[in-house]
């Protein structure tokens, strides 16, 4: 068969499958995030009918998903929120780092892989999903809700982190010197202040040259600009979901309501691929020597992110609804952890198996715990009723109580 057919067969079969698979959680009133990443585990590499004349196609499309979604995602914000948020979360972002970083160090001591792996580790139980969560608040209509600010707040920390960490990551697996490193530092946080510095003080003028009365142009532009920056972004060491994120925030008014509308079926269309290909790239016989490992440290790191987003919430005054769904919110582990794991392989090998093993559990399990943990906690907290006294009451006794 011609490799071009091949290409659109796969690709027919894949976006088909999606829209069933979607229908169907639909249905049933579930995310369909869980059921796209097991049909990538099902038709990715030792799966049951591998698929492999799309697999670059489908890589390019996972990378364009989770651009997509950080875009999307800033357009619902202005800059001054942004600041805003990074102002009062900071502390948050602290105790997330201590609560969420500190379990995957220790792992990676425990098992005798070294220091560095423990970096590594630590940054893979550290930083929660931005990709998922944009899905799973956008699927479960909680975009407006008083808890969202804390939980993009936490989240935009973490991915702004990520400026240092992953340079200094590099450095350390490279053995690159100290100059080396802080050279590279000093470049992704230069990068980063740049582009919200534009963002506060030119945000109208980008907004008024972008803005355009025809669709067409509006949408080409947007997506071209935003593409450009995430790949200024990733050369610069600033991973490319916080460049697509800036230019988000970077756009307001009637542009951005404008251009959301316009971005959103592609965004749908592109982050579904991206779940896809993150299933598609594991290969489940890898999976069964690292599951206890991988189910121990999920199951401590998704109480962690639970208490992480509880806090954050209660810092920002929100009851204790909020507080639960905040924290439930930010259980997912995705992307990030990927691209940290697949670093490190080269010092530590046993890092990638239990890294994909682990991100899999709480892809699957992060938007159960955003859907379920507060109505379980509010269950839980609920005390028993109190029976009501099996003795009669005398009218006189009966007045009294009443008054």
């Amino acid at each position: 068969m011609h490799n071009t057919t091949a290409v659109l067969i796969e690709l027919g079969a894949i976006i088909l499958a999606l829209g069933l698979l979607g229908r169907i959680a639909g249905r049933v009133g579930f995310s369909p995030i869980p059921l796209y990443l097991l049909a990538g585990l099902a038709f990715g590499h030792g799966g049951m009918l591998p698929m492999q004349a799309s697999e670059e196609f489908t890589a390019t499309g996972a990378e364009i998903g989770v651009i997509l979604l950080l875009l999307l995602l800033g357009l619902e914000y202005s800059a001054s929120e942004l600041v805003t948020n990074l102002k009062t979360q900071y502390p948050s972002g602290a105790v997330d780092f201590v609560l969420n970083a500190v379990p995957g160090a220790v792992a990676a001591l425990v098992l005798g892989w070294g220091p560095v792996a423990a970096v590594a580790l630590a940054g893979v139980t550290w930083i929660s999903s931005s990709g998922v969560i944009a899905k799973v608040l956008g699927d479960l209509g909680r975009l407006g809700n008083r808890e969202t600010p804390v939980v993009l707040g936490v989240l935009v920390i973490e991915d702004l982190a990520m400026a240092v960490y992953l340079p200094i990551l590099t450095a350390l697996l490279a053995g690159v010197s100290l100059a080396g490193g802080a050279v590279t530092l000093l470049i992704s946080l230069g990068t980063v202040g740049a582009v919200l510095y534009l963002a506060l003080r030119h945000g109208r003028l980008i907004s008024r040259a972008v803005s355009s009365d025809s669709a067409e142009t509006l949408l080409l532009v947007v997506l071209g600009l935003t593409l450009v920056v995430a790949g200024l972004a990733q050369e610069l060491q600033v991973s490319a979901a916080v460049g697509a994120f800036l230019v988000g925030i970077a756009l307001s008014g009637e542009v951005a309501e404008g251009a959301s509308s316009l971005l959103t079926p592609l965004r749908d269309l592109f982050a579904a691929v991206f779940f896809v290909f993150f299933g598609l790239s594991t290969n489940p016989a890898d999976i069964p020597p690292v599951l206890v490992p991988a189910l121990l440290l999920a199951a401590v790191t998704a109480l962690t992110k639970v208490a992480t987003g509880w806090y954050a919430a209660h810092r920002a005054g929100l009851r204790g609804a909020g507080r639960w769904r905040a924290g439930g919110t930010l259980v997912a582990r995705g992307e990030f952890s990927i691209v940290i794991a697949g670093l490190a392989v080269g010092v530590e090998p046993r890092i990638g198996p239990l890294a994909t093993a682990y991100v899999l559990i709480l892809v699957v399990i992060g938007p159960l715990t955003a859907r379920f943990t507060e109505p379980l906690a509010r269950r839980l907290t609920r005390g028993p009723r109190k029976a009501a006294p099996a003795t009669a009451t005398t009218p006189a006794e009966s007045t009294h109580a009443n008054a």
